[in-house]
């Protein structure tokens, strides 16, 4: 083969790759294993997780929440497992229902006329969001609030950088968490993206930025990272929001270690043909039969290149139909009573640390189920000696903000019990 081509050894089929960056020693793989020495070794590999069984008040953007067994078994129902991708309506029903289902429930908890099918996850969603708005303003600058999941932006950065939009982050207030510096926003500007309740849970006034934006032609992008809160809190598009966006995973959805998760998307009706991504619709045959089919998909892949909305060319598929499973199961109340539980414990651990000596709350806004605390020392000490004792504290914010060394965020959901943020104030102490 290789004298076919032209090549005297296998080394020169990576001739291309410079020689300082190649590996120059063997792999690090074992011997062949029996298969009881393979699953003895993942056991024992699986053992070392401890994160799972420790208490945790871990949020900041992936959240602990009780998921009905139901999922799960549905899921792993072999006509969902190995679901076909629904470009052929004839033998994809199934599918292309379960996407519809999933559209439904995504535009009935935003408030917004239409979603689509879903994204990778909320910070390519949101990354979508910059996109779109500058296509549909025709304007080439997007301020976001600095209140935004750091990550987020920063995946929306590494999205656009090669484009012609420009990024502005706009700064929060010290003293309530929500975004506070708007003095960026004129008549060049795409959108405004905010996250509700933001990266410190903190409720923002999306009705008085709607207002602002669109005094000045430009749009609202809500971002909203725990899908749990629209249980509780009035809707973006009941705000006036144009674009929601954001990450799924509070529906049913295992942490995973970060993923794979499934990010929503869901605008106006008049921005429909700018939306990236998969629509499903229904249609009728001739004798007035239902069916269901994709009826958007501007993607590169069926239209002209320069015309794509997207260059993802997919929807999490067997993800959106967990999520979709979690909310049919779970119900308009089973999600209002989630949602209370999450901020009834949330606010009774951040009073109960509030009372702690040498301990604050900085921020004054409202919030659902995340709150910052300020401990008399560095966060990172804090979280350290908590975590030794077997719990996960929370995050320290000197991990994303610069000054604030002795914040931590604290989230507490439903799966939180009453002895366990109890034991989580008494290790604050």
């Amino acid at each position: 083969m290789l004298k076919e081509i032209g090549l005297n050894t296998a080394e020169e089929l990576f001739r291309s790759i410079p020689e300082d960056i190649r590996l120059k020693r063997s792999l690090n793989v074992t011997e062949p294993l029996a298969e009881s020495e393979i699953i003895a070794a993942f056991e024992g590999m699986a053992s070392r997780n401890t994160a799972t069984v420790k208490p945790s008040f871990l949020g900041a953007g992936v959240y602990s929440h009780f998921s009905p067994t139901i999922v799960d078994h549905l899921i792993q129902r072999s006509e969902f497992f190995t679901s076909y991708t629904p470009y052929q309506p004839e033998i994809s029903q199934g599918t292309l229902q379960y996407i519809f289902e999933f559209q439904t429930l995504v535009a009935q908890l935003t408030g917004m006329e239409v979603a689509n099918a879903s994204m990778y996850d909320g910070s390519t969603a949101m990354a979508e969001a910059y996109l779109m708005a500058q296509r549909v303003t025709r304007r080439d600058k997007v301020i976001v609030a600095a209140s935004v999941h750091p990550e987020y932006r920063e995946v929306a950065r590494t999205y656009t950088q090669h484009g012609d939009l420009e990024i502005v982050t706009a700064n929060f207030d010290e003293a309530t968490g929500t975004l506070s510096d708007l003095s960026a926003l004129d008549e060049k500007t795409a959108a405004v993206v905010v996250q509700s309740p933001n990266f410190f849970g903190c409720i923002e006034d999306l009705s008085s930025l709607a207002k602002k934006a669109h005094a000045v032609g430009a749009l609202l992008v809500v971002v909203v990272t725990e899908a749990i809160s629209f249980g509780l809190l009035k809707s973006p598009g009941a705000c006036d929001a144009d674009i929601v966006v954001g990450e799924g995973q509070s529906w049913g959805i295992p942490a995973s270690f970060g993923g794979p998760h499934v990010g929503f998307f869901a605008t106006r009706d008049k921005f429909i043909r700018q939306m990236p991504g998969r629509l499903c619709g229904v249609a009728y045959d001739k004798n007035g039969n239902r069916g269901f089919t994709l009826t958007l998909s501007t993607r590169e892949q069926h239209i002209r290149r320069e015309k794509a909305t997207s260059n993802i060319c997919t929807n999490q598929g067997l993800i959106a139909l967990a999520a979709t499973i979690y909310m049919e199961a779970m119900g308009k109340k089973g999600l209002q009573e989630v949602a209370e539980q999450n901020a009834q414990k949330a606010a009774y651990a951040k009073k109960k640390i509030g009372e702690i000596e040498g301990f604050s709350a900085p921020f004054s806004a409202p919030t659902f189920n995340e709150f910052v605390v300020r401990g008399p020392k560095s966060a990172a000490e804090i979280l350290e000696t908590v975590r030794a004792k077997g719990v996960i504290g929370g995050l320290a914010l000197s991990h994303y903000y610069a000054g604030h060394d002795n914040d931590i965020l604290v989230c507490v959901t439903e799966t939180n019990s009453r002895e366990q943020i109890d034991e989580l104030v008494s290790l604050f102490r």
